[in-house]
């Protein structure tokens, strides 16, 4: 019984491990290219912080100025309430516990942790292939864009998703970490505050600072409330709070960033192309591939020190993340390799060429 609840309860596989890398590849050269996650390779500019970030628990004031910049970055509306917490991951079993266990459906396949804290907030979870199967859900889980494949379900969709829900005492969280990249006008930001719908936003993944653990949940006040009074009056640290502070206010790098990826996208893509490789989808922040190939290719370039995202349920999938700008040459050249030896071993692709 004991195996079977830590069963239950253990994180489930992600990217971002070295750890994981070096085990699998350990004469892989050094030092590693990490693509196995969706954060952006460019990071929003450290700056000196205040000695009181560290030496002063943090003020009221200025946890209520952070979620205020959140409010806007995320075009939340007159009647939503916004909280900050470390990170969305530590907000997942809080907001899931805000309505009674009962049954869970999560949209999938995505993310493995909404299942894992649905559960552990005593909820029988099933995932579904269809928006319409979550209808008769108690909590209902929807990562807009997907993670990993970039499906975006469409604002009017959701409304109506989360209108029913409201109405029958039920719950829609609704995962955005990847919509700082992803088409604006399906968010719905501006529409949960009357209740039925919990919008989670994470910090760390646009601005490349995953780090530092900062998340927001926009909802109806009465349940923002109670989340922010779970998580008590230090739910950020002081350095966080800083950096939070000076990120979300600063409009016009997020506006060159979002273009930058944009651009870094397509040049993924076209060095994807020259393999033989065409990506089934993905955000601005990472390509998503279903090839039968994939297996291959991730032995591959992690023999070449550059570690993807590999899915093991899903074989035939890999995510690979932008690059920095160091690392581009890698890549290409990893790849590259990779299609010439394919097309010496495949006589039928050397004879198309």
């Amino acid at each position: 019984m004991a195996l079977q609840r830590a069963e239950k309860t253990a994180v489930s596989d992600h990217g971002g491990s070295l750890d994981a890398a070096r085990a699998l590849f350990p004469d892989a050269p050094r030092p590693w290219v990490d693509l196995s996650t969706g954060i952006n390779p460019h990071a929003y500019p450290l700056f000196d912080l205040p000695a009181t970030a560290f030496s002063r628990l943090p003020e009221p004031g200025r946890i209520a100025e952070l979620a205020r910049l959140a409010a806007g970055a995320y075009r939340a509306g007159p009647d939503v309430a916004v909280v900050a917490a470390p990170g969305t991951q530590a907000l997942l079993p809080l907001v899931m516990r805000q309505i009674p266990a009962g049954r869970a459906r999560v949209l999938g396949p995505t993310y493995a942790e909404h299942g894992r804290c649905a559960r552990l907030a005593g909820h029988a979870v099933e995932e579904v292939s269809d928006v319409a199967a979550l209808y008769d859900a108690d909590l209902a889980v929807i990562v807009n864009p997907n993670n990993p494949d970039g499906r975006v379900v469409a604002r009017e969709t959701l409304l109506a998703l989360a209108g029913h829900m409201h109405a029958k005492g039920g719950l829609l969280v609704l995962d955005e970490a990847f919509m700082d990249v992803g088409p604006a006008a399906h968010s719905l930001g501006d529409a949960c505050g009357e209740g039925g719908v919990v919008v989670l936003r994470s910090f760390g993944k646009f601005f490349g600072l995953a780090g530092i653990r900062l998340g927001f949940a926009l909802g109806a006040p009465d349940l923002v409330a109670g989340l922010a009074a779970t998580l008590g009056p230090w739910a950020v640290s002081g350095p966080t709070l800083e950096i939070g502070l000076r990120a979300l206010a600063d409009q016009a790098w997020q506006t060159r960033m979002r273009a930058r990826l944009g651009a870094e996208r397509a040049r993924l893509d076209a060095v994807l192309a020259t393999a033989g490789i065409e990506p089934r989808g993905g955000t601005a922040l990472y390509a998503f591939l279903r090839d039968p190939a994939a297996p291959d290719l991730f032995a591959w370039l992690g023999a070449a020190g550059i570690f993807t995202r590999r899915f093991q349920a899903r074989p035939d999938c890999l995510r690979i993340g932008l690059p920095d700008d160091d690392a581009w040459p890698r890549l290409e050249a990893a790849l590259a390799a990779w299609s010439a030896r394919n097309q010496q071993t495949d006589p039928a692709k050397e004879a198309k060429k």
